[in-house]
């Protein structure tokens, strides 16, 4: 077990390199760095932590890692150099830690422009642009569902493919990739997205265009908001191969720093 580092970039979570540390990873310490999990146990292991009084405000990012490795083995190459071979699996939980006074800052995202396309092999897409007007980054995910179609046809809802993740005040793309023998249209789209509580939808009116065109920007029919907020606290707890790995969380009274962390996929 080991917190890492992680960033925000490109519009993806992105984890860094094996171990490499960073700011996060400096305050958290566990209650076991290393334990023996039998055929299908479990485990329960506690990172605590402990932000810096001086810490200043914003998000930071990392990784709590639980690793397990073979024991290296000898192989010889067509050069008859010789090396080793070790494999290693690890499965992680996403950290988020908001520093700041007051409550938790609210988490929200806007759907700008979206336009149809189709690729050289006639697979029809959508693609939204996003924008995270909150103050926390968010994961989005969601579905495209398509209504009043030729002969009055339907389809969907098929899930966004592409999803990403994006840090306060950043934007884009989130794409669904969509059945090749799909008519062209017109047809209304659906787009439903969300991060956690917080969830957008729009109705647009879509034509899709020829094989390896992309197609006018969609005319909006209507737009659907969806907030929830949820307070501070909490545990977060992830369940993978029989190993469960359980973070313990505490509020701290308004005007005081405050930690949060959220699960990741």
């Amino acid at each position: 077990m080991y917190p890492a580092a992680a960033t925000l970039n490109d519009s993806a979570f992105q984890f860094g390199r094996d171990r490499e540390a960073n700011e996060l990873t400096s305050w958290i310490t566990l209650d076991r760095a290393a334990f023996t999990l039998e055929p299908w146990g479990q485990a329960r292991v506690r990172a605590t932590i402990t932000v810096p009084p001086d810490a200043s405000p914003g998000e930071r990012y990392g990784v709590l890692w639980a690793a397990t490795a073979s024991a290296p083995r000898a192989t010889a190459s067509a050069s008859s150099a010789t090396g080793e071979i070790k494999q290693v699996h690890r499965v992680g939980v996403r950290m988020y830690l908001d520093i700041g006074p007051g409550g938790e800052p609210a988490s929200d995202f806007t759907i700008g422009d979206i336009h149809p396309a189709r690729g050289p092999e006639g697979e029809p897409s959508i693609t939204a642009q996003v924008t995270n007007t909150g103050g926390r980054a968010v994961d989005l995910t969601g579905t495209v569902t398509l209504t009043d179609g030729p002969a009055g046809s339907q389809a969907g809802p098929f899930p966004i493919q592409q999803g990403v993740t994006l840090a306060p005040g950043h934007s884009g793309q989130v794409i669904a990739r969509l059945p090749v023998e799909l008519p062209n249209g017109p047809w209304k789209a659906e787009v439903n997205l969300e991060s956690g509580l917080v969830k957008r939808s729009v109705t647009v009116q879509v034509q899709f265009p020829d094989p390896g065109q992309v197609g006018t920007r969609a005319s909006v029919v209507s737009r659907v908001v969806s907030a929830w907020s949820i307070g501070a606290g909490i545990v977060v707890v992830l369940l993978s191969a029989g190993l469960v790995l359980a973070f313990r969380l505490r509020r701290h009274p308004a005007g005081q720093r405050r930690e949060r962390v959220a699960a990741g996929r």
